[in-house]
């Protein structure tokens, strides 16, 4: 379906940040806008409050991409969850809009946000758009000093854990059914890490979207 040009951009994860990062995110996601022709959005939302603004709900309207900046995946989880924001931007998906996370965007996408200091207790409810998974963004970049068996304990029966490199998205068209197929795309490598190691996904993987 054909949306409009609109590049709807929260930046909150990094409001704990300062403002300084998230003038960083903000410029970044203007040079995104500029390179693709599209409008910037920009949906100011630095705490729970401000995502329970109808203003900036109403915002969401009209939006072709909505992307989650990177930060700090459980406050933005914790700060978007319930909210009239966010009730907006599942209702711009839903309706045909495209919806992407970086980083702590992509964490907060899933069921469930990990915390690597307290995996097995330490993490908060996700916004549960692909709720059967937990993500760990910059996998190459943490698998140089993580090992393996450093994460198993983040395994759990009723979710996978997928690992995505930097530089590389791991990407569904709509489907219509609540089971859509991923794949991996961009300069690395998505995998999904089990209690004996780590395997690269290499085949579209279907996986279960609260759509």
């Amino acid at each position: 379906e054909d949306r409009p040009t609109r590049y709807v951009q929260l930046a909150t994860a990094a409001a704990p940040e300062g403002p300084a990062s998230l003038k960083r995110w903000h410029d970044l996601g203007a040079q995104a806008a500029l390179r693709v022709g599209a409008e910037q959005v920009i949906i100011d939302v630095r705490k729970r409050p401000d995502a329970d603004d109808p203003a900036l709900a109403d915002a969401v309207k009209g939006a072709g991409l909505i992307y989650l900046s990177g930060g700090n995946p459980s406050f933005l989880a914790r700060t978007l969850a319930g909210t009239k924001v966010w009730a907006a931007i599942e209702r711009e998906w839903r309706a045909g809009a495209s919806l992407a996370g970086c980083s702590a965007g992509a964490m907060a996408l899933g069921g469930y946000v990990p915390d690597f200091r307290h995996p097995r207790s330490g993490g908060v409810d996700g916004l549960g758009v692909v709720p059967d998974i937990r993500v760990l963004p910059h996998f190459d970049r943490y698998t140089k000093w993580m090992p393996d068996f450093a994460m198993r304990p983040l395994v759990t029966d009723d979710a996978k854990i997928i690992g995505i490199d930097e530089d590389t998205a791991f990407v569904a068209e709509p489907f219509d059914t609540p089971v859509w197929s991923f794949r991996a795309m961009g300069r690395q490598s998505v995998w999904r890490v089990e209690s004996d190691r780590r395997y690269r996904v290499n085949s579209p993987m279907d996986l279960r979207v609260n759509c």
